[in-house]
Order: structure tokens, then C-alpha cells, then sequence
């Protein structure tokens, strides 16, 4: 398959209105000093196939016009672990990241048994080597979409993720939705890599500062520009700037004014600019150390 088709294809959920969730909204003001997207679904498209979706060629031109000039393509199941490695081989501008979901291991599980699941285990682990893999992840705990029966399944492939990440020494990343202190215990039980990042950060200031204390990065999606959002903005306020990361988690999340259209890395001065002023900075000072922090955590493109 070529990395300029999806793998696949998921309908919007973000608002009603069909043709307005396929309306790509206008490339914002560039920032003047570029940053990377530091988590991105280039193989989902949110919505018909061929509606707009952009292609990985289409979407580096577009990020790279407003400032925006690497992304970190991630993987997080077989399919889309294989087509990320293949994209970052064919495209500069893209490293990747590799996992099975927190919700991918349980699934397998239950479909294919056992065998079935160290078999993707195996797989996702020999494509870790891969050297434009830059991170393991998205690996984590969700109690929001695994309900208890499949939560000890969740909690054995986060202990292994981590154990790969120490043992290539690469990042983690982490999905953490509605289990912060499941996840910061598995953390901790099991001793963290040289360099963590919470993908869409959702804890609050008390958790940012816990969590920056510990060398972890927090990683700000376009949720952080929402109204209803404050807590997140605290959050990025609590930490300092050496532990902020920023990413679009494309085609989802997409920031304010465009909530519920599709989302990709050309949008991320929005989320930018939400951080900045969140933070009490000035938009250049913050971009310098969001493409510091990301280059420090997932090496040179």
C-alpha cells in the first residue's frame, strides 16, 4: 500500500453537519519560528475517503507553508505501525512511532486469542528497532473505551511497552484518558525511560507539576484552545516551558475557531498561540522551546 492512501477511514463525531466536518478550515498566520507536530494520524481520515484528505506529501506542504515543519507520524495498530515506518522512510519531514493502543490489546485478545496477540506484540517490537521509529507509543491505560474485563490485557501491554522503550532506549508515549493515577503508578512500578511524553495532556496543574517534576513532557492538542478547557490552561501555566510539547492528534481535536472539522499539523499555530497565552509568554519564546523539547526527546529528522 502506498503511504499516500489511508489506511483507514473513520467518520467525523465532532459536531452534525456532514459537509461542515469535511470543510477544511484556512491555514492560519505562519509562526516565525518553526515547530513540530509531535503526534499525528496521517493515515485516518476523518470522513469519506477522498473527500479532502490530503496525502502524506500534501499535508508536509501544507504544515511546512505556516511554520510547522516535522511531524511525528504515530502508529497504533499493526496496520498503521507498518504504514508509519513506511512513511517515515519515504518522507523527511516524518518520524514515527510505534504501538498497539490501549484499546488495540484487549481487542486483539478477545478476537484472536493469546497467540494472537504476542504475535502483534512480536511484530510491533521488531518494528521498533526500526531507526526512523522514534518513540514507543501510543501505550497507556483508557477506562474510558476498555471496561474491567480487558483492563488487566491493558495494563500487561503498557508494562510492555515500557520495558521495550528502556531496552532501545527510546521515548514512551503515553494515551492516558480517565486513568492518571493507574497510569502513574504503572510508571513508577515499572521505572519510566530517559523520556515520557503524555499525548493530549488532561490532567490538571496539580498533575502537570508532578509530572514535569519527574523530567515528563506534557504534550497540548487543540483541546487546550477549547472554552471549557481552563483546567488545561492552568496546566500549561504549572509547567515549565522545558517540559511542553504541542500536536494536532489529527484528524481529531481540532483547536477553536474550528472545533469539530478535520484537524492536521498545518493548524497547530492555533494550539500554539492558546499555549502561549496560556503560559504568559510571547509566541516566538514558546515555539523555540517546543521545537527544542521535541528534538531533545525524539532526536534529528
Amino acid at each position: 500500500m502506498s503511504v499516500e492512501e489511508p489506511v483507514r477511514a473513520r467518520a467525523a463525531t465532532q459536531e452534525s453537519g456532514h459537509s461542515r466536518q469535511l470543510e477544511r478550515p484556512p491555514a492560519p498566520e505562519p509562526l516565525r519560528v518553526p515547530v513540530v507536530d509531535t503526534h499525528c494520524h496521517l493515515d485516518i481520515h476523518d470522513g469519506d475517503v477522498g473527500a479532502d484528505w490530503l496525502g502524506v506529501d500534501a499535508a508536509v506542504e501544507r504544515a511546512s507553508a505556516v511554520g510547522v515543519t516535522r511531524i511525528v507520524q504515530v502508529g497504533c495498530d499493526l496496520p498503521s505501525a507498518r504504514w508509519s515506518v513506511q512513511a517515515a522512510e519515504s518522507h523527511p519531514a516524518v518520524v514515527a512511532t510505534v504501538a498497539l493502543h490501549p484499546n488495540e490489546a484487549p481487542r486483539i485478545e478477545a478476537e484472536g486469542g493469546r497467540g494472537a496477540l504476542e504475535d502483534a506484540y512480536a511484530e510491533i517490537r521488531r518494528l521498533a528497532e526500526h531507526p526512523r521509529v522514534r518513540a514507543i507509543g501510543e501505550t497507556g491505560l483508557d477506562f474510558f473505551r476498555t471496561g474491567e474485563d480487558g483492563r488487566a490485557v491493558q495494563e500487561e501491554s503498557f508494562r510492555r511497552h515500557i520495558s521495550w522503550a528502556k531496552e532501545l532506549a527510546k521515548p514512551v508515549v503515553i494515551h492516558d484518558r480517565d486513568a492518571h493515577e493507574d497510569v502513574i503508578r504503572v510508571l513508577e512500578d515499572e521505572g519510566a525511560p530517559e523520556h515520557v511524553v503524555f499525548h493530549c495532556f488532561s490532567g490538571d496543574a496539580a498533575m502537570a507539576r508532578y509530572c514535569a517534576e519527574r523530567g515528563w513532557y506534557l504534550s497540548f492538542a487543540g483541546t487546550v484552545s477549547f472554552k471549557n478547557a481552563s483546567a488545561l490552561r492552568e496546566a500549561v501555566a504549572a509547567a515549565p516551558l522545558q517540559r511542553l510539547l504541542v500536536e494536532t492528534d489529527a484528524p481529531y481535536l481540532t483547536p477553536m475557531p474550528y472545533r469539530g472539522r478535520p484537524n492536521a499539523s498545518y493548524l497547530v499555530p492555533l494550539t500554539v498561540r492558546a499555549m502561549a497565552a496560556a503560559a504568559g509568554v510571547e509566541e516566538d519564546t514558546l515555539s523555540q522551546a517546543l521545537s527544542d523539547n521535541s528534538e531533545h526527546v525524539f532526536g534529528p529528522w
